[in-house]
C-alpha cells in the first residue's frame, strides 16, 4: 500500500484544529490512540519528537531500552499480554534497521505494533546522507503496511491508519518513517480515528453454507481432532472455543502460540503438536478422520512432511486470513471470519458428543510418553538438574498463574511442554521467526502491561546474552520481572541436532560464559545460582517472593535433550521418544 491511498469511514473530529509542529502532532496522535507506554531510543533524526515527548512525560511513559531491537521486543511483550498495540520508536539508519528483527518477529506471529522512525530531511533523501537508510524499502516484506511522511500534514492520517491496520483483522506491525523537516514543520492539526480503509477488508464475512458444511463433517466424525492456534486468543474467543470443544467432546491440541487459550489441565486439552510436541496428538493426527484447524496456519514445525500429513482426514479450517487457506494444507471446508464470531455460530450446529474410545487412544499414548520422557524430565533420578524440573517448581510456586516469557531453544520447548497455563495470554514466546534474544525485553514489556501478574522469563545461556544489555532497562525502570537462565554451557538446540544428525561434531556451540550472577548484581538486581537439586525449591521460592526483579541461574545438565522429536522432513507419526 502507498501512503497516499484513501481513508474512508472515519469518525468525526476528536479535536478542534490547532497549529502545531509535526513532532507535537506525533505525540498528540499517540495520546488520541490511548498510548500510555512506548519503547524507544533517541537519535538525531527523531530528536524533534523526543523534544516534544519531554513535555508530555506525565501522559506517556517512554521506556529507554538499551538497544532498538529491545524496544521492538518489549513492545511485542506489551502487546501480547495486553491485547493492545505496542509502540516502538527509533532514529534513522542503524536505529531503524535495529528494529527490523522485532518487526519481522511481530509480522509472522501476528503481533500489533506501530513503529515510528525518524528520517533525514526530505531534501537529503536518496543522497546517502549521514544515517540515511531506505527503511520503507527494507521493512516492506515484514510489515503489514508502511509509509514515509515528508509533510507534517500527513502525520495524523498516517498514524490513524497505522493503528487501525495494526490492530484490525489479523494483527501485525506497521512502520511510519517521518523526515526531520516534517517533524519541524507547522500545520493545522486535528485528529480523526480511522474506521476503515478502502480496499482493505480486515475480517472476511463468514459463509453460512461453509459453516453448516463444517458442522456436518464434525458431527459425522468418529475420530475428530482439533488443532488450535493463536487465532483463538487474538480473536478473544477463549470462552466460545471452550464451549465448542466441550459440547462436541473433541480432543484438542495446540500450537505453541495457541497455548493458554484453555487451561493446561482441561480434560480435552491433549497437549502440544509439532516438532517437540506431545506424542499422542502428533501420532493421532495421522489417524483422525476429521482435522479441525482453528486460528492456526499449518506451520512446517507443526505439519512435518506435508506429503504424509493427515492424508486420511477431512480438513476443516477456521481462519481470519484468506491467504492461509490452502497455502500449506488443502482444506475440504474453509470457514473464514473472526474466531469468536465463527465459533459462536458453530456451537448450535454441533451435536453433543463424547468420543470416549477415541479419547482413550490419547490416554494410552500419553502413558507411553510419560514413562519414556515426562517422568525423567520432571522427576529425574540422575545427578544433573533437568530443565523440566525447574519448570515444575515454577509451576508450584506460581500456582500456574504466571505469564511465562520464553526465549528460543531447548528451554523454550521445555517451557511450552511443562509450564502450567491457567490464564489466557500466558505463553509469550517467539514462534514463527524463532528469535533468540526475544525473552528479556519481551518480559519487560509484558510486566509493564500487566503489573499485577507474575512474569517469569525463561532463557538459555545463549539467547540471554543476545539482549543482556536490557538488564539496564530493568534496573532503570525498576521492572520486577523474574529472570531464569537455564545454563547448560551450550547452544543447546543446535548441539542436540549436532549430536543426533552430525555425529556429535559440536561445531561452535559450546559456550564459555561469564559470571551471570555478578553481571545481574552489577545492575543492582538480586541474584543467585543453583547447581544442586536440593537447593532448587528454596531458590525458586526466594525468586517468586522477591518484590523486585530477580535473576536465577540454574546449572542444568550439559547434554540433556528435548524429546519427543520429529526430525526435519519426517512424518508427524514418526516421532522419536529417545
Amino acid at each position: 500500500m502507498k501512503e497516499t491511498q484513501t481513508m474512508n469511514n472515519n469518525s468525526k473530529d476528536t479535536e478542534t484544529t490547532e497549529r502545531i509542529s509535526g513532532s507535537e502532532a506525533v505525540i498528540k496522535c499517540l495520546l488520541a490512540e490511548g498510548v500510555t507506554t512506548l519503547y524507544g531510543y533517541p537519535g538525531g533524526a527523531i530528536m524533534p519528537v523526543y523534544d516534544e515527548l519531554y513535555k508530555y512525560q506525565d501522559q506517556i511513559h517512554h521506556v529507554l531500552t538499551r538497544h532498538e531491537q529491545g524496544a521492538a521486543h518489549a513492545a511485542q511483550g506489551y502487546a501480547r499480554i495486553s491485547g493492545k498495540v505496542g509502540v516502538a520508536m527509533a532514529t534513522s539508519g542503524p536505529g531503524a534497521t535495529n528494529l527490523i528483527t522485532g518487526i519481522a518477529d511481530a509480522q509472522i506471529d501476528s503481533t500489533p505494533l506501530v513503529c515510528i522512525t525518524g528520517q533525514v530531511g526530505s531534501h537529503l533523501l536518496g543522497s546517502d546522507a549521514f544515517q540515511e537508510t531506505d527503511i520503507v524499502g527494507i521493512s516492506t516484506p515484514v510489515t503489514k503496511w508502511n509509509c514515509q511522511i515528508t509533510k507534517a500534514s500527513q502525520i495524523p492520517g498516517a498514524i490513524a491508519k497505522a493503528f487501525y491496520i495494526a490492530r484490525s483483522g489479523r494483527p501485525g506491525p506497521v512502520l511510519i518513517d517521518i523526515t526531520k523537516d516534517a517533524q519541524f514543520e507547522e500545520f493545522d492539526f486535528k485528529y480523526e480515528k480511522c474506521k476503515g480503509v478502502r480496499s482493505y477488508k480486515p475480517v472476511p464475512k463468514t459463509d453460512e453454507t461453509a459453516l453448516k458444511a463444517a458442522a456436518e463433517l464434525i458431527n459425522s466424525a468418529k475420530k475428530p481432532l482439533i488443532v488450535w492456534g493463536q487465532g483463538v486468543i487474538l480473536g478473544k474467543a477463549e470462552e466460545e472455543f471452550k464451549a465448542v470443544i466441550e459440547k462436541a467432546g473433541i480432543p484438542s491440541a495446540w500450537t505453541i502460540l495457541g497455548a493458554s487459550a484453555i487451561p493446561t489441565s482441561h480434560p480435552l486439552n491433549v497437549g502440544m503438536v509439532g516438532m517437540h510436541g506431545n506424542y499422542a496428538p502428533n501420532v493421532l493426527t495421522n489417524q483422525c478422520d476429521v482435522l479441525i484447524a482453528i486460528g492456526m496456519r499449518f506451520d512446517d514445525r507443526v505439519t512435518g512432511n506435508l506429503a504424509t500429513y493427515a492424508k486420511q482426514a477431512k480438513i476443516v479450517h477456521f481462519e481470519i486470513d484468506p491467504a492461509e487457506i490452502d497455502k500449506n494444507v488443502k482444506t475440504d471446508v474453509a470457514v473464514l471470519g473472526n474466531s469468536k464470531d465463527s465459533l459462536k455460530k458453530l456451537l448450535p450446529l454441533l451435536n453433543t458428543n463424547s468420543h470416549i474410545d477415541w479419547h482413550q487412544e490419547f490416554k494410552d499414548l500419553y502413558q507411553i510418553e510419560y514413562d519414556k520422557v515426562i517422568k525423567n524430565d520432571l522427576h529425574p533420578t540422575k545427578e544433573g538438574l533437568t530443565m523440566g524440573e525447574v519448570l515444575k517448581e515454577i509451576n508450584v510456586q506460581t500456582e500456574g498463574k504466571a505469564a511465562i516469557v520464553s526465549d528460543v531453544g531447548q528451554h523454550q520447548m521445555i517451557a511450552c511442554r511443562y509450564a502450567e497455563f491457567n490464564i489466557s495470554k500466558s505463553n509469550i514466546t517467539s514462534g514463527g521467526l524463532g528469535t533468540m534474544g526475544f525473552a528479556l525485553p519481551a518480559a519487560i514489556g509484558a510486566k509493564m502491561a500487566a503489573p499485577d501478574r507474575e512474569v517469569v522469563m525463561i532463557a538459555g545461556d545463549g539467547g540471554y546474552q543476545m539482549n543482556i544489555q536490557e538488564l539496564g532497562t530493568i534496573f532503570q525502570q525498576k521492572v520486577p520481572v523474574k529472570i531464569v537462565v537455564l545454563n547448560n554451557e551450550f547452544l543447546g538446540m543446535v548441539r542436540q541436532w549436532q549430536q543426533l544428525f552430525f555425529d556429535k561434531r559440536y561445531a561452535s556451540t559450546e559456550m564459555v560464559n561469564p559470571d551471570f550472577v555478578a553481571i545481574a548484581k552489577g545492575y543492582h538486581i538480586d541474584a543467585k545460582k543453583v547447581s544442586e537439586r536440593q537447593d532448587l525449591k528454596a531458590a525458586v521460592k526466594e525468586m517468586i517472593d522477591c518484590d523486585g526483579p530477580y535473576f536465577l541461574e540454574v546449572r542444568v545438565e550439559k547434554e540433556g535433550n528435548v524429546f519427543p522429536m520429529i526430525p526435519t522432513g519426517a512424518s508427524v507419526s514418526d516421532i522419536r521418544l529417545e
